[in-house]
């Protein structure tokens, strides 16, 4: 039993002599670990010396080298809640009691490479003073590396970044390049993400710029790059960035369609259209397939800033090569259709949208149904109102103005006062000044002077503001009527209402005083706006009526003025008066 009790007392003495030199052994390798970041760092003192040739010292997490490690970069602290599963093997390097700061030369993976012009003014929240180019902003700590699989250790970045946990993740990038081990693209790419996430623009540019050092950046890192600096610096700033990298070579093999989408919709923010135009050129130049998306972001471009042949070319092109356009590519394109004149490809990209069950909007359909009443096809308008309500959208002012002025176009003015007066009875919130002076227009057309006047009436007794042009289509009906005194009482009304007559007016109403031999009046309107046009107007009219001396006066007063007749004016002269010269 003494036996088998000296035996456990002697096993039990091995074990804490193995015990403590394995623990002697830890504290060599974090010694070890220590001497090797102080070298880095240039910091190693005696201190070294000293620390080294104890065998027996026993080190913990609060020990001289674990303060050098922890304070070597300061101004991150590790958080709280990085202790989960998973993490077991990368044990942090803590000191609670030692505060201390130092600036680091050369510590940082992502130092002194390009784009630094890019960088500056980005603005990231962790930002420190810089006095010097050896003076990291934004330092992190580092964390003592158990696991030394680069590939492990990159899933570990990975997973920290989709967890919103940037300074965590910093860190164990920044660990990995001290102990020589390259994170993957992966990895960084995520942490890009989420430092952008967090509004960390300066953080950001260096991982960049470290990836960029380390050759490991994709098409997707040039993405996050053009936003972020479009974002912190303007469009100018990421397209400048795109061209120098384009120029160095990074264009034929990191740059795909994305990148290329990316800096178009950049651009078509800013509405840089021609900017777009050229890197669309540029994609085919250097044989990049352009997808769906670059065509939608072009056409949004082109239409937005009024480039409507470029857009139907891109339209064009997509349907080409095989790409089925959607609703919104299809209503921005039957815009720039309408614009353009072109109705009938309009209205065939508009029963394309039909076959393919896709709806277009009342905007889309008023447009088409517009165009339409300008080129004269009537029919087809009406064809458009009636699939429009069909879909279950409610005409709205502009609907029906476009259906009104059609029917006016299409010369039928009398069906064109039918549907005015039924949108009355209907739809009389629908009125507006539009469809009020398509309405007059009608009236002018069939010298409906009453008709016009009572519109004119309602018009200001609606509230609505009456423009010039409403009053000259009321006198206008009125000379086509022959009805002078009525157009001058309008003239006179006019004027009560504050409302400035111009050059249409006048030769409306001299043309219809003509007819009803007003002259005094129309020396009045001549004294009132004299130019050459209401001269030429009255001289022909005098003519015409056979007052020949009248003529003569009148064409001597305008010489005199040094008002230019024109070529009716001097033929009738010639014609009339032989001695005029």
């Amino acid at each position: 039993m003494a036996k088998l009790s000296n035996n456990f007392v002697s096993g039990a003495t091995s074990s804490a002599r193995f015990a403590g030199r394995l623990c002697t052994t830890r504290s060599r390798h974090r010694l070890w670990f220590g001497s090797v970041m102080m070298h880095k760092l240039g910091m190693v003192s005696s201190a070294r010396a000293e620390t080294s040739c104890s065998n027996s010292v026993r080190l913990n997490e609060s020990s001289a080298v674990g303060v050098m490690l922890r304070t070597a970069i300061p101004g991150l602290m590790c958080e709280e809640e990085e202790e989960e599963e998973g993490e077991g093997d990368v044990v942090p390097i803590e000191n609670e009691e030692f505060e201390s700061s130092f600036h680091v030369n050369g510590l940082v993976p992502w130092r002194d490479s390009g784009f630094n012009d890019f960088g500056s003014g980005l603005g990231g929240v962790n930002e420190g003073p810089a006095t010097s180019e050896s003076v990291i902003v934004n330092q992190q700590g580092v964390q003592f590396l158990e696991e030394m699989d680069a590939e492990v250790l990159s899933k570990r970045v990975l997973v920290l970044s989709r967890r919103n946990k940037v300074r965590s993740a910093l860190e164990l990038l920044r660990s990995m390049e001290l102990a020589g081990l390259h994170p993957n693209a992966h990895a960084c790419n995520s942490l890009l993400l989420s430092l952008l996430r967090n509004g960390l623009n300066d953080d950001v540019m260096r991982v960049f710029r470290f990836m960029k050092d380390k050759k490991i950046t994709t098409q997707h890192t040039y993405s996050l790059m053009l936003k972020v600096i479009a974002h912190a610096q303007g469009c100018d700033s990421s397209l400048r960035m795109f061209m120098e990298l384009e120029e160095e070579g990074n264009g034929s093999k990191d740059f795909d369609a994305v990148v290329y989408n990316t800096i178009i919709s950049i651009c078509g923010r800013m509405n840089y259209w021609h900017k777009c135009e050229r890197l669309w050129m540029s994609m085919k130049e250097n044989g990049l397939t352009t997808t769906k998306v670059t065509y939608s972001v072009l056409i949004s471009v082109f239409v937005r800033c009024g480039q409507y042949e470029l857009a139907i070319d891109a339209y064009e092109e997509m349907v080409l090569n095989g790409y089925k356009p959607n609703a919104d590519i299809s209503q921005a394109i039957i815009k720039a259709c309408t614009k353009e004149g072109k109705w009938d490809l309009a209205l065939n990209i508009y029963q394309n949208m039909l076959s393919n069950a896709l709806e277009p909007n009342l905007i889309t359909c008023n447009v088409l149904i517009n165009s339409l009443g300008k080129a004269g096809k009537v029919e087809l308008a009406f064809k458009v109102y009636s699939i429009t309500k069909s879909f279950g959208h409610t005409p709205d002012a502009y609907t029906m103005n476009a259906l009104v002025s059609a029917l006016y176009r299409a010369n039928r003015p009398g069906d064109a006062l039918r549907l005015f007066d039924s949108i009355m009875r209907e739809q009389a919130s629908q009125l507006n000044v539009h469809l009020y002076n398509n309405a007059l227009m009608s009236c002018s057309k069939l010298g409906l002077w009453d008709r016009a006047l009572q519109l004119l009436w309602q018009m200001e007794s609606s509230g609505l503001s009456v423009s010039t042009a409403s009053y000259n289509l009321v006198i206008n009906a009125c000379e086509v009527a022959r009805k002078p005194e009525i157009a001058l009482q309008v003239y006179e009304h006019m004027i009560h209402k504050n409302c400035t007559p111009d050059m249409f007016t006048h030769l409306s109403l001299v043309r219809s005083c003509i007819w009803g031999s007003l002259w005094t009046e129309i020396e009045e309107i001549l004294k009132v706006s004299p130019n050459a046009s209401l001269y030429n107007a009255v001289i022909q009219g005098m003519c015409l009526r056979s007052k020949i001396d009248s003529a003569k006066k009148t064409y001597m007063r305008m010489r005199e003025k040094g008002l230019k007749p024109d070529g009716k004016t001097w033929a009738l002269m010639l014609q009339n008066l032989q001695r005029v010269r």
